[in-house]
């Protein structure tokens, strides 16, 4: 899950103008991982993008990662 963790971390903060309030939690079952990435507040539609692009693009490339895996990956903006 760490793997998982660092890379939502490293393609996030390449994408906000405030890095360092880059905040990744997450939670792992047996066949599931459950992340939450916290950005500051001026940084939420960066992330997301228009009509969700980024963050559905960030997705996919979390959810390859998972493969090998064995596991399910979701990603949750905090608002």
């Amino acid at each position: 899950m760490r793997q998982l963790e660092d890379l939502l971390l490293f393609l996030a903060r390449r994408l906000v103008d405030e890095p360092e309030r880059v905040e990744v939690t997450g939670t792992e079952t047996d066949s599931r991982v459950d992340l939450t990435l916290r950005v500051a507040p001026g940084d939420v539609g960066r992330v997301i993008g228009k009509n969700g692009r980024i963050v559905k693009a960030i997705r996919s490339v979390l959810k390859a990662a998972a493969v090998p895996m064995n596991k399910r990956v979701n990603v949750e903006v905090e608002d």
